[in-house]
C-alpha cells in the first residue's frame, strides 16, 4: 500500500508471478488483490509463470479471489501460462467449484 500511494506502477512486469495481481492471486491474498485492482492493476495482464491471475487463483483453489476477478472483467478463456486458462488450471488441481464457477461463466 505504501507503495503504490507513493506512485508505484500497479502493473509492472517481473519475476516468477509476473506482476503484484499475480502473485497476491497465488498467494490467495484475497485484500491484496482488492487493493491493486481498486489501484487500476490490469485483470487481464498477461505474463509470469500463470500467464494471468485468474488462472493463478484458480490453479491454487482460490475460489473467491476467482469470483472477484470473474467480477471486475478477467476473460474466462485467456490462454497463456503453465496450464494453458484457468479451466485447464483448475481441472488439473482438482478444484471442482472452481471449474463449476469457470464455466458457468463461459470457459470453455
Amino acid at each position: 500500500k505504501v507503495l503504490l500511494d507513493k506512485g508505484a506502477d500497479v502493473n509492472v512486469q517481473g519475476g516468477h508471478y509476473g506482476n503484484a495481481l499475480q502473485a497476491a492471486s497465488e498467494e490467495g491474498h484475497e485484500q491484496i488483490v482488492k487493493l491493486l485492482l481498486d489501484k487500476g492493476a490490469d485483470v487481464n495482464v498477461q505474463g509470469g509463470e500463470y500467464g494471468n491471475a485468474l488462472q493463478a487463483a484458480s490453479a491454487e483453489g482460490h475460489e473467491q479471489i476467482v469470483k472477484l476477478l470473474l467480477d471486475k472483467g478477467a476473460n474466462v478463456n485467456a490462454q497463456s501460462g503453465h496450464y494453458g486458462n484457468a479451466l485447464q488450471a483448475a481441472s488439473a488441481e482438482g478444484h471442482e467449484q472452481i471449474v463449476k464457477l469457470l464455466l458457468d461463466k463461459g470457459a470453455d
